[in-house]
């Protein structure tokens, strides 16, 4: 072995930085770097809701070779660009580079690996907008970095690097940076300790520079380092918790990490470029981007409510801002503008959400006008935007979306071919909708409007089959049609559903469960249809089963715990008296699903929106209807729990004689005052309310 390479194993072996002090010190980026089937988690570098997202690019926690290194990810799960990649060799670009697990260190501040065969330390941290990378070679070897050959480079020589990339076709991103040392024409460096520091923006070069000196002026790369920890520790121990185990803490606090990857803040020194209407604005407001509704109305935003509500407001008036540059409310709002995905306009539901709990958002009525034109003037359609086609026509006259029969072909262009119409999912998710929409209406005194849209939120009867009892389809001559809700539909059951079965849809009345529960029989039906779900067969072999909904999984029975629409389902036994069988689902999902390990996320995590129901429901509540300011009880992992408010009150929840098995809640106080039910306001949190459990290891709720 030669000499030159005990230099950096000296500094993998001896300079380990000492482990952080407060809650950033449990958090793991590893854990879910292995998906059941389908989207791994990332380790995300970056700082909470901070535009520059960097990890090694790789298949995910299996594969030991790294692809490269990128300075920036776009959105969210993708789009790398302006890749790099030290070597110690003239190999091209496609040779991978393979490192060691055991000595790779991932905090969201600070990355260090070892790449084994050109042996070469990396070491990376995050700034807002900007990044810092330094490589140790060997002494006596060649001192080399690769550059993405897709990306347009300017070199100059003199140690500075700018660039151009574009992504998803017409959004431009730029790149400034500096070597800390001068290179030839290969990028081949005489010393063995290269950093390379630079900015990323999405509206010049010269921006980018600009954010480089507000940014990085004479900061070297543990100063950066720092402050990137700094930021975390600050949200971080925004909860504090007692009790739980080790590993409990570790699941909490990624799932809390996870919770801030993103809407990222794009705005660059006050400008920011928006893909709504491919322009530079100029705005002192930050402007916020890469989002997705349909994964996190239900939790991800309800919890930035409660933790940073005025961060969330600047979120909202991003969407806003997004709606009169582009002319539609969006959906999942990305850099280069709304991508249409999924179904449902979840939007309205945030905004009905942060309306009652208090945020202050300037423009709602401009925002009220944005959601009432997507619920009149924009097709229904999944995965595809603009105008009504004949089925949303259909839909405002009879109330429902038409599906077509078993091998029908599809009369309908505009209809994607993989997606298909999802006619029941569609008709359930718009009637959450136009229930917020009408919700919000009468809220801001539009009583007409109030009136039209309650009406329509409706619409979720017409397709509840009571002879089945499940949410079924129907034609466009109103007949039935005649489908096994587990299992018919094509792909993710794509002809009716979305995603998952009628077994999950069955329950998407979030909105109205009283209604519900009278259309399942009441409470008696409605406990049976909840305890056969958690325990009911697939009717066939898991292959088999998956082969066809691959998003559905983390499976107990026919519930699946790894796709969004089934988080609020374990918690409907609370709706009718039975508050037992939640709290014993809560902790046996949490123990089973979550676990401490690359494994630990059962389903696509979505940037916070599978994280956000680990957050809530290991504290011990759950925010089951978005759009009410109402929060019902679980079965917290924790002793005690803490949340220290943005308006400077703490919210406290003690759960006395907590643990593995005292999992069920004998008696509720709130303010010292005896509850008799498994609820709370969100108001009664914000006042820095003080909730106390007295919890058993028998059932009493």
């Amino acid at each position: 072995m030669r000499p030159a390479v005990l230099i950096p194993l000296l500094l993998l072996c001896c300079c380990r930085p000492a482990a952080p002090a407060g809650n950033e010190q449990y958090i793991d980026p590893t854990i879910g770097n292995i998906s059941p089937l389908l989207q791994t988690t990332k380790p995300q570098l970056h700082r909470p809701n901070q535009m520059i997202r960097v990890y090694p690019i790789r298949k995910d926690y299996t594969d030991d070779q790294i692809t490269a290194f990128p300075l920036q990810v776009v959105g969210h799960n993708a789009g790398e660009v302006f890749c790099i990649k030290p070597v110690t060799d003239s190999t091209g670009w496609e040779r991978k580079q393979l490192y060691d697990h055991e000595q790779e260190e991932i905090h969201p501040w600070y990355y260090r690996n070892w790449l084994v065969e050109d042996q070469i330390q990396v070491e990376y941290a995050p700034g807002r907008k900007c990044g810092m990378y330094r490589f140790t070679y060997p002494a006596h070897a060649v001192h080399r970095v690769l550059l993405s050959p897709v990306d347009n480079w300017v070199l100059n020589g003199n140690g500075e690097i700018m660039g151009t990339s574009l992504y998803h076709g017409d959004t431009k991103v730029y790149l400034y940076g500096q070597f800390d040392t001068p290179y030839d024409a290969s990028l081949t460096f005489k010393d063995s300790i290269v950093s390379l520091r630079y900015a990323i923006s999405y509206i010049s070069v010269a921006a980018a520079k600009v954010s480089f000196e507000q940014e990085l002026a004479g900061k070297g790369f543990n100063e950066i380092k720092k402050t990137a920890e700094a930021a975390w520790h600050r949200v971080m121990n925004q909860i504090s918790v007692e009790g739980g185990t080790a590993a409990q803490r570790r699941s909490f606090f990624t799932a809390l990490y996870r919770c801030h990857e993103r809407m990222v803040n794009i705005s660059e020194e006050g400008a920011y470029y928006s893909g709504f209407d491919k322009q530079v604005h100029a705005d002192v407001r930050p402007f916020y981007v890469d989002d997705a509704t349909w994964d996190t109305y239900q939790a991800m935003h309800p919890l930035r409510m409660i933790l940073h509500p005025h961060q969330e407001e600047d979120m909202l008036a991003s969407y806003v801002r997004m709606y009169e540059q582009g002319g539609w409310m969006p959906t999942f709002p990305r850099v280069y503008g709304d991508h249409p995905c999924m179904n449902g306009f979840h939007s309205t539901i945030v905004f009905l959400d942060a309306y009652r709990k208090g945020l202050h958002i300037p423009d709602m009525e401009k925002a009220y006008e944005g959601m009432k034109k997507n619920a009149l003037q924009a097709t229904m359609l999944p995965w595809r935007n603009g105008g009504l086609t004949p089925l949303d026509i259909f839909y405002a006259q009879h109330g429902y979306y038409p599906a077509l029969k078993p091998g029908a072909k599809e009369t309908v262009a505009a209809v994607d071919t993989f997606e298909k119409r999802q006619a029941v999912a569609v008709t359930l998710g718009h009637s959450y909708d136009d229930w917020a929409l009408g919700e919000l209406a009468k809220e801001l005194k539009h009583a007409d409007d109030a009136a039209f849209f309650n009406v329509r939120s409706r619409a979720y009867l017409n397709l509840w089959n009571g002879e089945k009892g499940f949410f079924m389809p129907k034609d466009e001559q109103g007949e039935w049609i005649d489908i096994d809700p587990g299992w018919d539909g094509g792909s993710g059951g794509r002809d009716y559903y979305d995603e998952n079965n009628g077994w999950t849809y069955q329950w998407q009345v979030a909105f109205n469960i009283p209604a519900l529960i009278e259309m399942m029989g009441g409470k008696q039906g409605f406990e049976r249809r909840l305890d056969t779900l958690f325990h009911a067969d697939l009717g066939r072999q898991r292959y088999q089963f998956w082969a066809k909904f691959p998003d559905a999984t983390g499976l107990v029975g026919q519930f699946s715990m790894g796709n969004e629409p089934g988080f609020h389902i374990p918690y409907l036994y609370n709706y009718i008296g039975k508050g037992w069988k939640t709290q014993r689902m809560i902790r046996s999902l949490l123990d089973i699903w979550f676990k401490d390990n690359e494994f630990g996320i059962p389903g696509d995590e979505d940037g916070g929106g599978m994280s956000a129901f680990v957050v809530f429901s290991s504290m011990g509540f759950y925010p089951v209807t978005a759009g009410e300011p109402v929060y019902t009880i679980g079965s917290p992992v924790f002793s005690k729990v803490v949340v220290h408010l943005e308006n400077g009150k703490d919210f406290t929840m003690v759960a006395h004689n907590c643990s593995v098995v005292n999992k069920y809640v004998q008696g509720v106080k709130m303010n010292g005052n005896e509850r008799k039910d498994l609820f709370f306001t969100h108001e009664e949190l914000m006042a820095g309310g003080v909730l106390e459990l007295e919890m058993g290891d028998k059932p009493h709720f």
